[in-house]
Order: structure tokens, then sequence, then C-alpha cells
């Protein structure tokens, strides 16, 4: 820390320590107004001279709300280094003629697109160029550290410009996307340029290599920070990086959206939780202090967009865009910052957009005012050019040399018949595959009952002297016995058995939500909890010597971020069954943007796999609107071209087999689960060693009670099982039921086999618990009625807008209703 002839007020000091940011010069369009604040314009004179240098100048920076001393001293010493050595930080000086070359060739690449491709979106960095040696900056730090991989997220403005000058993907291929060569091989799919993902390296001045992976992103701005914080776990956990020094989270940000998009302080929340910590990640928001035409006071309730990660202990570094020097000194100190201590750090790097929210939006409409300064402020590198001493012929030559290349990589472009791959995928992804599903994925599922009661011994101990809840040791009793063969198994037992099938036999599992651990509806005690002390004990993770991780996590209260993450990590670990289950399955649609931006599209628009399990418990017991679906509907409407699962097992044995055929089979596919409530337990669900031991899942479970039907129920879910006591009940012989367990990809053949078993059944009736407008009978029935060449009936609820009724009594009228119906219409 620099020091002075007079000694320094220590309360005036840590006065512009606290609110110097206030009064920083952070805007480079004047907009932030300095703040007046009493004590700092009447502080000690001496000591405010001082510290207006460091607090008040093109870098703001909160941090004393940090509780952490050592903290803020270290960030303190680094803000208050001697003014000649502000730009070292203890390494050598910043390549100030690197910088140069980084902003000259940020500014040609837009205009070169501009003057080629006039009245085409490319979302420009023009006005905020001073991104690319920010990130420069951060990748050579982070290669100082040793980091062996970035992961970077960011949202469409500036993501071309990115891709070239960060990622290192040649200018020509994104040229090519423009002349948008090949489009027969993308009909139906792909997506716009912007939101691609691309992978290349950066080789830093040490001689390090850094693997960067930009990911792929939609529209919907912050979608896209859960998955990355999930893929950056997913890629440690691979490493084994425990210290998180291997692979860094480097995200992004819109200021509007940073303000605005709650899944983002969703997201925030990771830092510090033991199930989704990474070890820091690197917020960077790209401030145009705009959103689409919305002024800031119009999309935030304070001065910063920053504002809301001030929920967390941790840096806010403010930047001005147009001090080049000022940007790389803060991307030095968060990178080093977030390895010193593994700690989330933001940068809030503060410009303007030169242009509309898209290059063919005219923004003098909206704000002529601040308009007219933009058009008049020059572009960034001239403006370093003179601030560094370069002549303006030299400046000139070094711009018609960029161009000269650019527009030679443009050419080249106009020449390619494919369009290129901006990415190559890890080698953990050899082994799998995506497309249409095809017989030969198929696998056998089943387990024999010895391998079943070696399974089930570790599942049903504790460590000597370990006290476990009587209840738990009655349950932990019932499930030994259900190894044994001596009860059926529930689907907390079948579930377990699975799980520890697949780990002894190497198969990685990460299995997270709300109260999983120990299950929404009290079903699964995955993890054991001493009664007198508290430790705890995973009777998953003591299956076997040799077997494979697995970790139980019980989530945050949150279905975005946490089904982002899990949907990210499954993208990394492909060899790794990763599930997340809905405390409710109509909580949800709380994720809906997740599942329609990345679950079910991924594959068709960037042509990325996923083998993410989501477990939605889902069926109509009196429980009221929010209790009772899953929204089936929407799971199936958004199907095609076999791009997910979407399964509802009857038996607690055709949900053991269905997870082991997730796992063990090399076609990688989300699977869309709807599991149980009332039934978890119940014995028409309950199954027998020998069903654990049959082949595979069945996607049509038969009725081979019924030999002669005229009638035949179909049915998904719980349903049936009512169906199958009111046919015991009614003493019924002529009444077949089948189950459809996977309503996608449909089952032709195997319900077309099982129809076929009752030639004699004239009479075809779609059984639903859901309202008419919901559940599955839409989907079903076109599908149903072409195997059957003639229509079908259908029961179920009169349409509603709300999916079950809220009285205990009205659904039991209703639901015996719909039983009554199936039998008698």
């Amino acid at each position: 820390m620099e020091t002075t002839a007079t000694p320094l007020d220590e309360r005036t000091l840590n006065a512009y320590r606290r609110l110097g940011f206030l009064q920083a010069d952070l805007d480079p369009m004047n907009r932030l107004e300095p703040e007046t604040r009493p004590f700092l314009d009447d502080a000690d004179a001496a000591t405010a001279d001082y510290a207006r240098r460091y607090y008040c100048g093109t870098i703001g920076v909160e941090f004393m709300h940090i509780p952490d001393p050592d903290r803020r001293r270290w960030l303190q010493e680094r803000l208050e280094a001697r003014l000649e050595t502000r730009l070292e930080t203890n390494t050598p000086r910043f390549d100030r003629d690197r910088i140069l070359d980084q902003l000259l060739r940020a500014d040609t690449f837009e205009q070169v697109l501009q003057s080629r491709y006039l009245g085409t979106k490319r979302f420009s960095i023009e006005g905020i160029e001073s991104l690319i040696p920010l990130l420069d900056q951060m990748l050579e730090t982070a290669a100082e550290q040793e980091a062996r991989q970035i992961v970077l997220a960011m949202s469409h403005r500036g993501r071309l410009n990115v891709m070239v000058h960060t990622v290192g993907r040649p200018a020509a291929e994104i040229f090519a996307g423009f002349e948008d060569v090949d489009p027969r091989s993308i009909l139906g799919g792909g997506d716009v340029k912007y939101h691609m993902g691309a992978t290349g390296d950066h080789r830093a001045r040490n001689g390090r290599t850094v693997n960067i992976h930009l990911v792929s992103n939609p529209s919907h701005l912050e979608a896209v920070d859960p998955v990355a914080v999930g893929r950056v776990r997913a890629k440690q956990q691979r490493l084994g990086d425990t210290e998180w020094t291997q692979v860094l989270p480097i995200v992004l940000h819109g200021d509007a959206a940073f303000a605005g998009q709650g899944v983002l302080a969703e997201t925030l929340n990771f830092a510090d939780l033991p199930g989704y910590r990474v070890g820091g990640t690197v917020q960077v928001i790209v401030n145009n202090m705009i959103g689409f035409t919305t002024e800031p006071r119009n999309f935030q309730s304070s001065r910063f967009a920053s504002d809301v990660a001030r929920r967390l202990p941790i840096p806010i570094f403010h930047v001005n865009g147009d001090d080049p020097d000022a940007v790389a000194r803060v991307a030095r100190m968060a990178i080093e910052y977030r390895f010193a201590f593994q700690s989330d750090v933001v940068v809030d790097l503060i410009g303007f957009r030169r242009h509309g929210h898209s290059e063919v939006d005219d923004p003098t409409i909206t704000q002529p005012l601040l308009y007219k300064k933009i058009q008049a402020h020059p572009p960034l590198w001239r403006l370093y050019a003179q601030t560094i001493g370069l002549a303006e012929e030299e400046a000139a030559r070094r711009s018609a040399a960029v161009r000269a290349e650019l527009l030679e990589a443009q050419k080249e472009a106009g020449g390619l018949e494919k369009k290129p791959t901006l990415r190559t995928l890890p080698a953990y992804w050899d082994a799998y595959q995506g497309g249409r599903w095809k017989p030969e994925h198929e696998v056998a599922t089943g387990l024999s009952a010895d391998a079943v009661a070696a399974l089930a011994q570790p599942l049903t101990a504790w460590p000597e002297g370990f006290h476990v809840h009587e209840k738990i040791r009655k349950l932990l009793e019932q499930r030994a016995e259900m190894g044994q063969g001596k009860r059926p198994f529930d689907y907390g037992m079948a579930e377990a058995v699975a799980l520890a099938s697949l780990v002894r036999q190497g198969v990685p599992v990460r299995f997270s939500g709300q109260d999983s651990r120990r299950g929404t509806f009290n079903q699964r005690h995955s993890v054991l909890i001493d009664v007198e002390n508290g430790e705890e004990h995973m009777p998953l993770q003591h299956v076997a010597p040799d077997q494979a991780w697995i970790e139980i996590w019980d989530s945050m209260l949150s279905e975005a971020a946490v089904l982002g993450f899990e949907y990210g990590f499954s993208r990394d670990y492909p060899d790794a069954l990763v599930l997340w289950e809905a405390q409710f399955g109509d909580f949800a649609n709380g994720a809906q943007i997740i599942v329609d931006q990345f679950v079910t599209a991924g594959e068709d628009k960037w042509g990325l796999l996923s083998g993410v399990v989501m477990l939605l418990p889902h069926g109509y017991e009196g429980q009221g609107p929010e209790h009772s679906s899953a929204r089936l509907e929407r799971y199936l409407q958004l199907c095609g071209e076999d791009n997910i699962q979407v399964a509802q097992p009857s038996t607690a044995a055709q949900y053991f087999h269905l997870l082991r055929r997730q796992a063990l089979r090399p076609w990688r596919k989300p699977l869309i689960v709807m599991t149980p409530k009332s039934m978890l337990r119940h014995k028409d669900s309950a199954s027998t060693l020998d069903d654990l031991g049959r082949d595979r899942f069945l996607n049509v479970v038969p009725d081979t009670a019924v030999q002669d039907a005229r009638r035949i129920l179909l049915c998904t879910g719980k349903i049936g099982h009512e169906l199958r006591r009111e046919r015991e009940k009614r003493k019924d012989a002529a009444t077949a039921i089948l189950f459809l367990e996977q309503l996608y990809p449909f089952p032709d053949r195997e319900l077309e086999a099982a129809l076929a078993a009752h030639p004699n059944a004239r009479d075809v009736v779609w059984v639903q618990e859901e309202p008419a407008n919901m559940g599955a009978l839409f989907f079903v029935q076109p599908r149903i009625e072409r195997l059957l060449r003639r229509p079908i009936r259908s029961v179920k609820r009169s349409a509603s807008g709300s999916p079950a009724t809220g009285s205990a009594k009205a659904h039991t009228l209703e639901q015996q209703t719909l039983l009554t119906l199936a039998f008698t219409t």
C-alpha cells in the first residue's frame, strides 16, 4: 500500500473504501452521475485526495460488505498499489500493443460484417469492445493459475466476436454462418448463429494451453447460467479437481438480464452449496446501460445492475469500458481473487451499445439524445491508439491490414459447400449416440435373485455403534426381507437396488432435488442420520469396494436453476445416471424454460445430447391443483424425432428396469418419468424378485388375467390399478386393462401385439384421470386409432382450466365416476 508523508485519517479512508465507487468515473456516456455523500465531500482533505485516486477513478469496487478481513485486506493492498505500478499487480506490465490489436480486430470484424451482410442481425460488440481484452487477460491469468479448461457462457451480444477473438475459431467459419451454406442439412433444426456453441484453445504467453468451451445458449439470456455451472461441476468431478483449480466458469450477462432474471439470482445461490459448488464463478456484466429499448431506471431499482449480487460476500468490480488498461487490471484481480479464495466475483464492465438492440433497429427513436452522443463517440481502438501514442499513419496501416485479412476470410467462407462445425465433443461422448431409437440400443436390465440379495445386504446395514432412528430401523428390516424375497418390493427399495446395481457396475449416479435424500413422500431415506450425534451414513456409498461414486443432494428451493445445473452436469458426464426430482411434478413448471430450450430441443438445435432424468410425482389423490398433475401433456407436446422419452412406470419393478435401462444403453436421451405418490408403497404396485429378474422394461404391460376380452381399457399410471380393483369388485371377466408405460417414443409394435391378444374386443377405451384438455389423450388417441384403423372412445374429467379439484370429497366422487364410466359406457 502506498504511504504518504501526512498521516491518513483511517475513518475517511474506510469511507472511501466503502462508498468511493459511487463517485467513480465509470460510464463512458456520463449517465452515472456521481452520488453526493456528505461525509465523503467533507472528509479530511489529504486523505480524501489520496483515497479518490484509488476508489473514484475508472475503477470502483464494492468490497467492504465482505465479512472476512483477510479478503478485504487482499483487495485493499491491490487497489491501493502505487500509481506507477497499478498496471502491474506483481506481474509483467500489460501488453498495451496487444490490447490495441484486440480492440482493432474486434471493431474491424464488426465493420466487415456490417458492410458485407447489411441488414443482417449480428448483435454487435461495438460500444463495449474492451470485453475482448478483458477476456484475454482473464485467460492469461487463469493460465498462470494453471487452469486447464474454461467454460464460457454468454448471451448473443458480442458472441460472434468472442468466438473469433477469444475462443479462437477462424473468422471464415463465422462468415459461413452469414452465407448460410448447405441449408438442407438442418431443415427443421439448427439454430441462429449467435446462439451456437464453440470450442477452442487459448495459447497463453506462459506456454500453457487453456481449452475453452463456449456453451450453446437460447434467447432466454440467463437460462444458460446454471447449465454452465453444472457443466463445470461435471468436468471438475471427472478430473478429480477437488481444489477447483483446473476448470473455471466465466459467465457473461447483459445488464438488464442480470438485474431482472430470477434464474440468475438462483444460480448465484449455488456459490457455497456443497452439492453445487465449483470454487467460484467469474460473473461479468457486459453492461450497455440499456435493455432492448429500455432505460436502466425502468429495469432496475438501484444504481447498478450488479446489486443483486450483494446478497453474497463477494467483490463487485465496476470498470469504465473506455479505459482498457483499467479493464485489464480488473480482469487480472478478478481471476486472482477467484483462485485465492475459491469465491464468486463480479465484474461490471460498463460501456454502451453503438447500434440498436440489433443492427436493424433504429435506437434514435427511443433514445435520441443518448445516440447523438454515441454517434459522435470515436471507436475505442482509435481512442486507445492516441492514449498509447501510436502515430495516425501506423494506426491506419494496422487497420487496413486487419480489414484485408478479414475480407480474405469472407471470400474463403463464400466458397464453402458445408457449414463448418464450430466445436468438437470430448472423447467421453464417443460411446454414446442420439438420433432415432433403434432396437439394437436395447440392453438387458434384469438381475438374478442372488444379485439382488447381495445388493440388499449393504443397503439395509449400518456401521457398528451407529444409532438408527427406530422408524428407519423397521423400514430397513422390511427392505432386508424384500431383498430375500420374503416381502414384495416397493418403489423405494426397487430404486435403491437399481442405483446400487449401477454403481456396482461402475456407473456413477448423481441425484438431486428438494428434500430428495429423505424423499418428499418419506419413501427414500438414502441417508441415515445418527439420532445421538447427527453423523450420516449413506448405504449406497458402501455397496462394493470398487464401486462408482454416488451422491444424493437436497437442493435449494429452486426448479429452474437446479434442473439447469443437472442438465449441464449430464452434458459432461454422459456415463453417469443424472437425476433431478421435483418435489411435486407440477412444480417443474418453474423450470419450463430449461425444459423447452435445453432438455427437449438441445439435440435438434445444437446437436448436443443429454441423458438427464426428470422424476415428476404425478397422480390424482385429492390433494388439490398444485399436487396432482405433472403436466404430462406439456412433455408429450414437446415430443418429436425421438428427442426425449416419456414414461409412467406402474410398478416398482418397472421403475427399476427403467432406471437401469436409462443408464446402461448407449442411446442418450432425456427421460421424463411420471412417478407415483400414493402408489409408492401400495400392494398393487409392489413387485417380486422374479419381476426384477425379468429381462427388461415393458413399454406396454399386457393383461394376462383376461383371455377373451370384449372390451379393452387403455391407460397409464395409477388409474390402471384403480381400474383393476373396480374390475375385481364387479367380477368382470370380459374387460382387459392394458398399461401404456412408455408414451414416447410411442411403442407401436408392443401395443399392437397387446391389442391383438384380444381379437374379439370391439370396444377400446382410453381412460385417464386428467381433464379432457390435459393428460395423454390428445397424444395417444390418433396413434391408437391408426393401429386399430377405427375410432376409440375416452373417459376423462371434463375440460378445465385447473388440473384438479381442491376438495378431497369432490375428487373421490369424480374418481368413482371415471371408474363407473370406464366399465359401463
